[in-house]
């Protein structure tokens, strides 16, 4: 019997570069000061430092974006972000200064030595990659042992997304998302390439409207509380249905 062979999806480079900034998630929300974006980048900080290995040491992130994230985090490792488009790195080199900064793709993380890196975060990247199950075994081989891997990605599932159009909502509308995948789905690559889940949970219903005759503001002071208390909080108690985005923490398994 012939094997069903799964092509892989392409990915849409035009898409990317200032003009990706300029559309899709960036674009209908604020990034400045108090923002959701400033908010969840400093969450994110906090979760690495808490769940990295002792010691800092040095830390990648995988497709760095603007380059925000690692400024939170250059006075605590030495800090390498990659990302597919030039435009990322050079706002890196404002937002970040003292990172080091590649135009690379996350396909290929051949150029890092083994156990180079003691924690690697990948906010949303995964959902881009036409292959992130090798990614996730490449970032395995570049972590040391117990390493911390953090990634963000979109949660198909979520509990209020009936609601939504789903080609049209925060998830549907951004065509670079050619592998958004259920939250087993990441569980099962990660354990796969011999990473422990520490944590995976959601990070609340903040892509409102869900109800027509409930005000937009009314509906997004409602059921994005929950959400911001974990923000300031620091705390990982939002379920997985609870998220439009789920959020897994990962530790590489210790070789005996």
């Amino acid at each position: 019997m012939d094997q069903q062979v799964t092509a892989r999806p392409e990915v849409p480079r035009d898409e990317y570069g200032q003009q990706y900034f300029e559309r899709y998630n960036y674009a209908d929300r604020p990034l400045g000061r108090f923002s959701m974006y400033w908010f969840a980048r400093r969450y994110y900080a906090a979760l690495v430092r808490r769940y990295a290995p002792p010691g800092g040491g040095k830390l990648l992130e995988l497709g760095c974006g603007l380059g925000h994230l690692l400024g939170l985090l250059q006075d605590d490792f030495a800090c390498v972000g990659i990302d597919i488009a030039e435009y990322s790195i050079e706002q890196l080199t404002h937002n970040a200064p003292r990172a080091t900064g590649l135009v690379m793709s996350a396909d290929d993380l051949s150029p890092f030595g083994d156990g180079e890196f003691s924690a690697v975060v990948g906010l949303h990247l995964v959902e881009h990659l036409p292959d992130p199950a090798g990614t996730i075994r490449q970032v395995n081989r570049i972590l040391r042992p117990g390493g911390t891997f953090l990634f963000a990605t979109p949660n198909p599932g979520y509990s209020l997304r009936r609601f939504k159009d789903t080609r049209t909502d925060a998830i549907g509308k951004d065509p670079t998302h050619i592998n958004v995948q259920p939250p087993e789905q990441w569980r099962a690559w990660c354990e796969a390439s011999g990473f422990a889940i520490l944590k995976h949970f959601g990070d609340g219903l903040w892509d409102v409207p869900y109800f027509p005759m409930i005000p937009k503001v009314v509906q997004f002071g409602l059921l994005g509380l929950p959400a911001l208390a974990q923000v300031v909080t620091r705390t990982t108690f939002t379920p997985l249905t609870m998220g439009v985005n789920q959020v897994a923490i990962a530790r590489k398994v210790t070789e005996a």
